[in-house]
């Protein structure tokens, strides 16, 4: 029976009002009924435009049948075929611009809630076969170093090790999971989950290293030519911070993004027992409108400010950010500035924060990316009261391995020169995701990995 209504189920959630107070998970999921009511909304388009929109490619019209059918430990592993991390992907992919994006249902009304579907089919196995024991993939005597343990890097090992390859996995910081542990929040994505795809990793032989700087710790030529990985996936990210470099930027008060995040994400600093170092703000402003200015804003309201202001300089319609956590974001009580630019950080005499000066913008005409330049009104400035200004505009690579890894080509974006298979001028060098991109999302990244585990293999079977 197929279901014609034209709205998603929709999901369960904290109140705002008590959730922006917390960091318990937002969204509280589908119970069984609810995801065989949505799943028969599926229409089993013959041409399947949903997979043309998946960077994993992901059986999505298959699995969707197993849920509507009850089935749902069928519909898990028919999604685990090709995706490593669906637990992490049901949550955090922006599925509005892929796979949904592409659902014949969206076209006079809401798509399929693939993305919640997703999420469902991998919490239930989770619940129903999470103490499953799983068996160590058989080898081939091959063996690969992956460098970075984010959702590039834990695609293509995931799939390596699918294919018999001895995988060691170096990663810089203390915790395995890159992006999806550092960068997104408790209350998107908790790190139980990301534990949990791990741990099924290295039950299937995949080895961690933690605290190791390929680059500086050791070189990728040295994991080459002195510990003997055959071929090495390069998946760093991109994690840099960018700064506007407007006057004001050093006082005491503003900080990036990615440092907020990873202090309040990684070293746990809204748990009390840790005595990690925050300031604890009262009136903050994010510069930017992505994703990650989301995250930040949400978390200063649940960290105690009263005031969060998310200043973008560009109007509604243009901003990055996912509409669903712009809409949570708003129902959390965060003041949405737009067509307003920062021009300078105000500070007291002592050098701490005490406002942000902007001016208000109009749209211009279409820039490169194709979206209207924001121009500046002329005498429009005025003073924000803030005492923290967290920058969010982006980021940028690291070119630590670049420039200790021997005639490593970079590409004309500044990140590692790749063909359409993942492959480095160096042969035995593959890299993917936002080491190559620059910063994009985590199942592009997922995607790139899993391209270079397919062309990792390629290149190890013909030698």
């Amino acid at each position: 029976m197929i279901n014609l209504v034209r709205e998603k189920y929709p999901m369960p959630e904290q109140d705002p009002n008590i959730r922006n107070g917390n960091f318990l998970e937002v969204s509280s999921g589908y119970t069984e009924e609810m995801a065989v009511s949505e799943a028969m909304r599926c229409l089993k388009c013959r041409k399947k435009p949903c997979m043309s929109g998946c960077p994993v490619m992901v059986k999505i019209p298959e699995f969707i049948a197993k849920v509507a059918e009850g089935e749902f430990e069928e519909a898990y592993q028919i999604i685990s075929e090709t995706s490593s991390l669906p637990a992490v992907c049901g949550r955090v992919c922006p599925q509005e611009n892929q796979c949904e994006g592409k659902c014949v249902h969206g076209k006079k009304g809401e798509p399929v809630a693939i993305g919640r579907l997703e999420r469902f089919v991998a919490d239930w196995h989770a619940v129903n076969y999470g103490d499953e024991e799983i068996k160590p993939a058989e080898g081939n005597g091959h063996k690969v170093a992956v460098v970075g343990s984010g959702p590039a890097g834990l695609a293509c090992a995931g799939d390596l090790i699918n294919k018999g390859y001895d995988v060691t996995v170096f990663e810089s910081l203390h915790k395995i999971g890159g992006v999806l542990v550092y960068g997104i929040p408790q209350f998107r994505l908790p790190k139980e989950i990301v534990a949990a795809e791990v741990a099924k990793l290295e039950a299937k032989g995949v080895k961690f290293v933690t605290n190791a700087i390929i680059g500086r710790s050791i070189t990728v030529d040295e994991l080459i030519e002195e510990e003997g990985f055959e071929s090495v996936f390069i998946g760093t990210g991109a994690g840099l911070p960018t700064f506007m470099n407007i006057p004001g930027e050093n006082l005491l008060g503003v900080c990036s993004a990615n440092e907020y995040l990873t202090r309040i994400n990684l070293m746990k600093a809204y748990l009390p027992e840790y005595d990690t170092p925050i300031q604890k703000a009262n009136k903050v402003a994010v510069v930017g409108g992505g994703n990650v200015a989301m995250d930040a804003a949400r978390c200063a309201k649940r960290m105690g400010a009263e005031d969060v202001y998310i200043i973008y300089r560009r109007s509604a319609e243009e901003i990055p950010a996912r509409a669903e956590e712009i809409h949570h974001a708003v129902e959390e009580g965060i003041d949405f500035r737009y067509l307003t630019n920062p021009v300078k950080v105000v500070g007291d005499e002592k050098g701490y924060v005490t406002g942000i000066e902007c001016v208000k913008m109009e749209l211009g005409e279409p820039d490169a990316s194709g979206r209207r330049r924001p121009v500046e009104i002329k005498d429009s400035n005025f003073v924000l009261d803030v005492d923290c200004v967290i920058m969010a505009i982006g980021t940028k690579l690291n070119k630590l391995i670049l420039e200790t890894t021997e005639n490593l080509e970079a590409n004309d974006r500044g990140g590692i020169g790749t063909d359409k298979y993942a492959a480095t001028n160096r042969p035995e060098i593959f890299a993917g995701g936002d080491a190559v991109t620059g910063a994009a999302t985590v199942i592009k990244a997922m995607g790139a990995g899993k391209v270079a585990a397919d062309g990792i293999d390629r290149y190890l079977s013909s030698k």
